[in-house]
């Protein structure tokens, strides 16, 4: 895997809209339910939520950024962030037994406007998606100079790969749901959290040697 894939704001978008939770379930039984205009409602408000998290990422953290932008511990504090993100990913108990989408409910009426906000609330309420997007900013904004025009167009890049990998579970929400088996999901969640903790690594290390001595050494 190419780490330089990291810092590019689609896969970044493709990789976070995988990230297997009640949302994940949520989206696919409103679609196969309710159907895909239902479905884009309530993805619109998950995308709100991602939004919130963004900007709450990037101000909370806004001036520490900029002070130390050019510290290499940053680095240090970044990586850390995804590595203790990817083993909680990674050793979650609840990933054995998985949410049982049967218990994920969905309005019964085509209430756009709730299915908004049931969308909002159910991906706000997991603080382990602040703690991701916080991650990236940490990462991505010193890289762009703090500039925020530059974080603003590199973050409707991930929002952008984010949405149109959901719109792609949306259409594809049947075959989806027969392949999800709980076994499925475990290996998923598992394999997502190393490769969190795999890159969380990699930046860790750039704190003390760089990144293209690191590249070198592993091919």
């Amino acid at each position: 895997m190419d780490i330089s894939q990291f810092k590019n704001p689609y896969f970044i978008g493709f990789f976070m809209a995988f990230m297997i939770g009640p949302v994940f379930f949520m989206l696919l039984k409103t679609s196969i339910l309710k159907g895909a205009r239902a479905a884009i409602a309530f993805d619109l408000g998950v995308i709100s939520g991602d939004i919130s998290f963004m900007l709450i990422a990037y101000y909370g953290s806004r001036t520490l950024l900029e002070k130390i932008k050019d510290d290499p511990r940053l680095f240090l504090v970044g990586g850390l962030i995804l590595v203790i993100y990817g083993l909680i990913t990674y050793l979650d108990k609840s990933n054995k037994k998985e949410i049982d989408e049967t218990n994920v409910e969905v309005p019964k009426a085509n209430n756009y406007f709730k299915l908004f906000i049931n969308g909002f609330f159910l991906n706000f309420i997991n603080i382990g998606v602040l703690a991701g997007w916080l991650g990236i900013m940490v990462v991505i904004g010193p890289s762009l100079d703090m500039d925020p025009n530059s974080i603003f167009w590199f973050f409707v890049k991930v929002i952008i790969g984010y949405a149109l990998t959901d719109l792609a579970k949306i259409l594809l929400a049947k075959q989806l749901k027969k392949k999800m088996t709980p076994l499925v999901i475990y290996r998923i969640k598992r394999a997502m959290g190393v490769v969190l903790i795999i890159f969380g690594a990699f930046l860790m290390l750039k704190a003390f040697i760089p990144l293209e001595e690191i590249m070198d050494n592993v091919s």
